[in-house]
């Protein structure tokens, strides 16, 4: 493996190192190897991977990339499970094949409530956006010139294969952190993200398959892991389940959800494993958090949870919502939700274990909970519930 360090293509510690980041790339392209960061604070604007290409950061390296929105090209992305044209991740790579990000070292996005969290969702641009969507506009004229359109995510792979983000510390995210779209065979192993703004989801699968989320610490402002595939209209559009993913040997210790699926699931969500789990709270709402409504649409199933250690959360240590954020449910696209199995979950705190919200249209079919509730100084209670019926007629007074 061929190493380019970014020193010997210009970039220097404390300087705007842009252009030696693009140089170092684009030799490492024709040879395939490791872009190398080493020790020192490097300041840059954004970073495009290309197909056999590695960034690494070595131990005491810092990227602290620039806040200027200016500085960042109008690319094909995702925002919120919608396709336009905006601002470009900070990280970012578009249908290319084995790229990684790798290292021990610190990756900043240097936001703030004075930079990118200062106006988290553009009111004008937003609802031009959902204007495009409804009037059926492909998604290249859905452009937002630069100053305008939304945050973005920190490292978005898109369209790509062989993916694999590892190790390195992640923090101060302007939007999502790492958000794979539409990419297959996603590795992202033993990265710690302590990136706690407006809309800071740890990792986000979006309508992604064969991935696998291991050995990773998250403290986030939103979601710790989001799996997603699509909002609405435009999720349908696609038609891109996220599929087939692997999550275990994580810790959870501050955001809304540690393992959630939702809200921008049209696509669907199916085939997720997650297991051997720990959730160290009160700072967690909960544990597992399924939240979808009728305007999303699409079907969830077949997601199983496993060895499940929760010191405490919040709230509700499992919530299953089918009217999210829509109270009234005025939606035609009422989702599926099924074969839910949650198994050996382990509970010493939360106001209560299971929360279910559904709708007579929406409701959760098949649903299988094993939990042991730690209580009271060490005593223990366990209860075994299977189907919803008897969940429903016990009205979870064993759960509580």
């Amino acid at each position: 493996m061929t190493d380019h360090l970014v020193t010997d293509y210009g970039g220097r510690p404390g300087a705007d190192c842009t252009a030696a980041f693009e140089r170092a790339v684009g030799a490492c392209e024709l040879t395939g190897g490791r872009v190398v960061v080493s020790a020192g604070l490097f300041r840059s604007g954004p970073i495009r991977l290309r197909s056999n290409v590695e960034l690494h950061l070595a131990a005491g390296a810092t990227v602290r990339f620039l806040t200027d929105p200016a500085a960042y090209p109008i690319v094909r992305t995702r925002w919120q499970g919608i396709e336009c044209l905006s601002h470009s991740p900070l990280i970012y790579a578009y249908d290319e094949v084995n790229v990684a990000v790798t290292g021990v070292g610190t990756l900043d996005g240097g936001a703030s409530y004075d930079t990118w969290w200062r106006d988290t969702k553009p009111v004008d641009d937003w609802n031009r956006l959902l204007g495009l969507v409804e009037d059926d506009v492909p998604v290249e004229q859905r452009t937002f010139l630069p100053g305008h359109g939304f945050r973005p995510s920190f490292i978005q792979a898109y369209e790509c294969r062989r993916v694999r983000i590892e190790d390195v510390r992640i923090v101060n995210a302007p939007m999502w952190v790492v958000h794979p779209v539409l990419s297959s065979d996603v590795v992202v192993r033993g990265i710690t993200v302590d990136s706690r703004g407006p809309n800071n989801d740890g990792c986000n699968p979006d309508s992604c398959r064969d991935v696998v989320i291991s050995g990773c610490s998250f403290d986030t402002g939103d979601d710790c892991i989001a799996i997603k595939s699509g909002r609405d209209a435009d999720g349908r559009r696609v038609g891109r389940p996220s599929e087939n993913i692997l999550i275990e040997n994580c810790r959870f210790g501050t955001g809304h959800g540690a393992v959630t699926i939702g809200s921008e699931a049209s696509g669907g969500v199916r085939n997720v494993i997650a297991r051997d789990l720990h959730v160290t709270g009160p700072a967690v709402n909960h544990a597992f958090r399924l939240k979808t409504n009728s305007h999303r649409g699409g079907i969830i199933e077949h997601i199983e949870l496993r060895d499940t250690h929760v010191a405490a959360t919040a709230a509700a240590a499992v919530l299953i919502d089918t009217h999210h954020a829509d109270p009234e449910v005025t939606g035609a696209h009422h989702p599926a939700v099924r074969d839910i199995t949650i198994s050996g979950l382990r509970v010493e705190q939360s106001p209560t274990t299971l929360e279910l919200r559904d709708t007579p249209r929406s409701p959760v079919q098949s649903l299988s909970l094993t939990t042991a509730r730690i209580r009271d100084g060490g005593r223990r209670s366990a209860q075994r519930t299977e189907g919803l019926e008897e969940i429903r007629s016990a009205e979870l007074a064993g759960l509580e």
